[in-house]
């Protein structure tokens, strides 16, 4: 479990005057889930692009599966699995024939591919939509031929864009189950997202970026557990015109927690007894319209780091 799959030292990306990944350290062990967590814009698709061996490397150290992508990315792309943020699917083929076509790319024996195909397509709960055309799939069934078609070639290192994005609850909860599996079958998995549940749901480690740099690293609880309290007391005013706005009454409830964050429609006050926290705001005359208590979550901790949320 100690093996790196990814290593990176003081990485790199330029886009002329843009740095979108300004020297990050990163190193990913085999059979772990490992999570880059941030907002768009953060620097995770460019440091995906290297790692997928498609984007040369700025600056800094890169290893993927022990080899240099400089040298090596034709056999470092033979031996990983990408799952991209948007659907590539070939539209004009069937569903079985995008993962045929697909795995004969590889150079796949005609025989090999058509057994994986039928593997794939069982894993992806999509043997009865085999003939179907694309365009008859729903938005989860084409992530998870997607997510099929990235696996033809048995990778061992398996990166996912944003693998979730647009997809209704019931389908990310179908896809989170699948990656669950491929975990348990000893696939290293690098995903990149900006849902922090999805974040604490699957990753074993994952660093949290914003403006290209790692604010963090560690578990999904060491992070909660080093940045933020056990709850937060979530207060909403009915704040109208001429009277005191979240931020005037933010300094009226300062002490009764670690800290008071301000967000346009509502104030977080960070303790570890967010029940106690509401009392006291009560006692105080304070009467929001209305209140949440609540366990602390990885966007509380992107939010101590960068001073804003994740959706900004």
């Amino acid at each position: 479990m100690t093996e790196s799959m990814v290593h990176a030292s003081s990485l790199r990306k330029s886009f002329g005057d843009l740095e979108a990944v300004r020297g990050i350290d990163v190193d990913i062990r085999k059979g772990e889930a490992f999570g880059f967590l941030g907002p768009n814009g953060a620097g995770k698709s460019s440091t995906m692009r290297m790692i997928a061996a498609v984007s040369p490397v700025t600056g800094g150290t890169l290893r993927i599966l022990g080899m240099d992508p400089a040298t090596h990315g034709p056999a470092i792309r033979a031996r990983i699995g990408v799952c991209p943020q948007e659907d590539t699917l070939d539209n004009e083929l069937n569903v079985r024939d995008n993962l045929y076509i697909y795995g004969r790319y590889f150079g796949i024996p005609k025989k090999v591919v058509n057994e994986r195909v039928d593997e794939l397509l069982e894993f992806a709960m999509l043997t009865e939509k085999a003939r179907a055309t694309v365009e008859e799939l729903s938005g989860g069934m084409k992530r998870r031929l997607t997510i099929a078609r990235s696996l033809i070639n048995k990778p061992e290192l398996l990166l996912l864009d944003e693998p979730t994005t647009g997809l209704d609850p019931q389908a990310r909860h179908v896809l989170w189950d699948q990656l669950y599996r491929l975990k348990h079958a000893g696939v290293t998995l690098v995903i990149t997202t900006h849902y922090m549940d999805e974040a604490e749901q699957l990753c074993d480690r994952l660093v949290v970026m914003d403006k290209g740099v790692v604010a963090a690293e560690g578990s999904p609880l060491q992070l909660i557990r080093e940045h933020s309290t056990r709850e937060v007391a979530e207060l909403r005013f009915g704040v109208a015109s001429g009277e005191d706005t979240h931020a005037d009454l933010a300094e009226r409830v300062q002490d009764l927690g670690d800290r008071v964050e301000v967000l346009p429609d509502r104030l977080l006050v960070y303790t570890d007894d967010g029940e106690e926290v509401l009392t006291k705001v009560h006692d105080r005359g304070l009467e929001p319209v209305a209140t949440l208590v609540r366990r602390s979550s990885l966007e509380d901790v992107f939010l101590r780091l960068t001073g804003r949320s994740l959706v900004d």
